[in-house]
């Protein structure tokens, strides 16, 4: 049946393509074999669009359902934005990367430390012994998005960097959290009335209120409750899914900016580009 994607009649043709996305991601396995089988070059676009719109589709139910959910697992909600650009990527393979470096942090960790120790400790562990580390030379790169490539590499931008951080300190049992400042993302600890920040793109750099307002106001913006609050995972997950954005934008792929753009449309209450 998926030769006849390429019929030169163009009903057969768009007959079988309708049956085939109406079968789902589950007729992907079959559509790379007659890729890999197939000599028409032509035939092998068709199916290599039709394999990326069904994997795109389900992508984007999963997300609308992990939102709908309550959002959770903030870790699920990454992978969903991993599988974009590497749907082959497990969740697993995530996972197993994050559980090893909670058991090398949890080991440094001491009890009863004060937070700025467990900071410290953490800061240890990640940047030093694990050499994690900003990434720089490629900030625009989409890969720089990709959760994923941050655990191989140890290298990421600020919200990938961040979410390795906050995950491994929830862990831990701190109460680190994700706080949507604008340029740079951030996180901040918070207990009672003990609140500081943490800039994971420069090594865990502990940072006070103060800095942070001195921060807005080079920016020429008035400070409101979301510079200084921690944030949702919905809200984490749609501003990896602006950072993909653009950075398609800015290599100019304009078709998967547009795409990744729907992705967020769909995790959004309101119109995501206002």
């Amino acid at each position: 049946m998926i030769s006849l994607l390429d019929d030169i009649d163009y009903e057969v043709a768009s007959h079988v393509e309708k049956k085939i996305v109406s079968l789902g991601e589950s007729i992907i396995p079959f559509l790379e074999e007659e890729w890999e089988e197939t000599l028409n070059s032509d035939l092998q676009k068709r199916i290599e669009d039709l394999i990326h719109s069904l994997q795109f589709d389900g992508l984007l139910q999963r997300l609308k359902n992990w939102k709908e959910s309550g959002g959770q697992d903030l870790v699920e909600g990454m992978w969903l934005v991993n599988t974009y650009l590497y749907p082959d990527v497990e969740l697993a393979t995530l996972s197993k990367g994050l559980d090893q470096l909670y058991f090398d942090a949890w080991t440094n960790m001491k009890e009863n430390m004060h937070p700025y120790d467990q900071v410290k400790s953490l800061n240890n562990t990640l940047f030093r012994e694990k050499k994690f580390s900003a990434n720089t030379k490629n900030f625009h790169s989409p890969s720089n998005s990709m959760m994923h490539l941050a655990l191989e590499t140890r290298r990421g931008n600020p919200l990938t960097l961040c979410v390795i951080y906050m995950t491994i300190a929830q862990r831990l049992g701190m109460p680190v959290y994700g706080v949507n400042l604008p340029n740079l993302f951030i996180l901040t600890y918070k207990l009672g009335e003990v609140q500081f920040y943490i800039n994971v793109y420069n090594k865990g750099l502990m940072l006070s209120k103060a800095d942070i307002d001195n921060y807005i106001v080079q920016l020429n913006l008035n400070p409101i409750d979301i510079f200084y609050e921690p944030c949702s995972n919905i809200e984490i997950v749609k501003r990896a899914l602006r950072n993909l954005a653009f950075s398609f934008e800015k290599t100019n792929d304009l078709e998967k900016a547009t795409e990744v753009t729907k992705l967020l449309t769909a995790i959004t209450d309101e119109d995501p580009t206002v």
